[in-house]
């Protein structure tokens, strides 16, 4: 399974931003879809992650700015980010977690760079 991030650039404050991923590879069951973020010098954070069955999970503080999506027949998870902040600076990197054989694997995305602008 691989996965292919992107949408990152470079935005000015107050702009938007859309990030694709879309997973390929042996694919049979999604369990969950997500972006995390890491900040140079900071920890990899959950910025928000979808269910299959649509549920949604947002880190506190980035509700009702962000907001993800999915296509479960095309693979992809989206994340729409409004409102942008130079604190929301960060390499994006898109997460699947995939059931196979009685067993649930996880990969990640190579990442895409988000720069924002004050």
């Amino acid at each position: 399974v691989q996965l292919q991030a992107s949408g990152g650039g470079l935005v000015q404050s107050g702009g938007s931003l859309t990030l694709s991923c879309v997973a390929s590879g042996s694919i049979f069951s999604i369990i969950r879809m997500g972006w995390y973020r890491q900040a140079p010098g900071k920890q990899r954070d959950l910025v928000a992650s979808i269910s299959s069955g649509g549920t949604q999970t947002y880190a506190d503080s980035l509700k009702g700015r962000f907001a993800i999506s999915a296509d479960n027949v095309k693979n992809t998870v989206y994340l729409q980010m409004n409102s942008l902040k130079p604190e929301d600076t960060a390499v994006y990197y898109c997460h699947f977690a995939i059931y196979l054989n009685d067993d649930d694997y996880h990969y990640w995305g190579q990442g895409t760079e988000v720069t924002v602008s004050s």
